[in-house]
């Protein structure tokens, strides 16, 4: 065994050590389960469906993390066991940060005037592992939460804690190749959209039961429930209906000099009626704003991926 070995066993031991330790205990969301919040979360996702407004109304099932989140004061609930494990892997070198999936399983409806409570636990870190990204550990916390005391939910979301395969910069230096941006995931429901983006095509789904576009693709539709559909190509028009602005962490595919940042991701309204997620370029991004006009663009950002973004105008 070499010491490099000896030394990613020993870190990979200390962090095991706090697989089952609490990362929150007792915590309470911060505003009850409320109208106003499930209003904006269906206006910018799109979703009409009556079951989430009028008397009776539930709040969506995927909005369940939404009442337990910290917002922009923080979590005041959160364990010192969370924060020692992390201190650890940036003490290890593995500084940076991403978010990968979620697993989310709904036991309950929420409903207005419902007080959230949750108990979260650090529930497994992986073995050290290698991305395209760079080299760290998967890092899973389960959040089990309740609605006066019934259970409602659990919600587990996993990170990756990583050293990041580039310089400290962000400069790739002449040896190393490009970053490439991550692949999408294609499946069965999507491939003909990512198809069509490859022919410089943007595709909309359209219901051919009720006539409702529909984005991101989905085998039914959201409206009538028919699973009957063809399609439309989208003009190209849209408006920035939300954005942000990405300065952390840093990823070198996202710009062209390597440095990876800062970039506008922004929620786009197309003239077709629907909403997609996508770049805003051309304009700095601290110059993009909510109802600016933009204009349908694809790139190519490597010999295999065409993405659309959408180009903006200061104007």
């Amino acid at each position: 065994m070499t010491a490099g070995q000896g030394a990613r066993d020993e870190l990979y031991g200390r962090l095991k050590a706090y697989e089952g330790r609490g990362a929150a205990s007792a915590g309470v969301g911060k505003d009850l389960v409320n109208e106003p919040m499930i209003r904006h979360w269906c206006e910018a996702m799109g979703d009409a469906n009556p079951a989430y407004s009028g008397p009776g109304a539930v709040a969506p099932p995927t909005m369940l993390q939404v009442w337990t989140m910290g917002g922009l004061s923080g979590h005041t609930d959160r364990s010192g066991a969370y924060d020692e494990l992390f201190g650890l892997l940036d003490g290890a070198g593995y500084t940076s940060v991403v978010a990968t999936d979620c697993e989310q399983e709904y036991l309950r409806p929420l409903r207005p005037g419902d007080r959230v409570t949750f108990d979260a636990v650090i529930e497994a870190v992986s073995e050290r592992k290698t991305t395209k990204l760079g080299t760290g550990y998967f890092v899973t916390t389960r959040m089990d939460i309740r609605a006066q005391d019934e259970p409602a939910g659990t919600h587990r979301f996993r990170i990756l804690k990583y050293r990041p395969t580039m310089a400290k910069t962000g400069r790739a230096s002449r040896e190393e190749p490009k970053a490439l941006r991550s692949r999408p995931v294609i499946n069965r429901d999507n491939a003909a959209f990512w198809e069509g983006v490859a022919a410089h095509r943007l595709l909309i789904q359209r219901c051919t039961a009720c006539d409702t576009p529909r984005f991101p693709w989905l085998p039914g539709c959201n409206a009538c429930g028919s699973p009957e559909w063809d399609t439309v190509e989208a003009s190209g028009e849209g408006t920035v209906f939300s954005h942000v602005v990405m300065h952390h962490p840093s990823f070198p595919a996202f710009s062209d000099s390597g440095e990876g940042g800062p970039y506008a991701v922004a929620l786009i309204e197309l003239a077709e009626g629907v909403r997609m997620v996508s770049n805003v370029v051309g304009v700095p991004c601290d110059k993009v704003r909510v109802g600016m006009l933009v204009r349908l663009e694809f790139l190519r950002t490597d010999p295999d991926l065409v993405l659309p973004v959408f180009r903006g105008s200061e104007g």
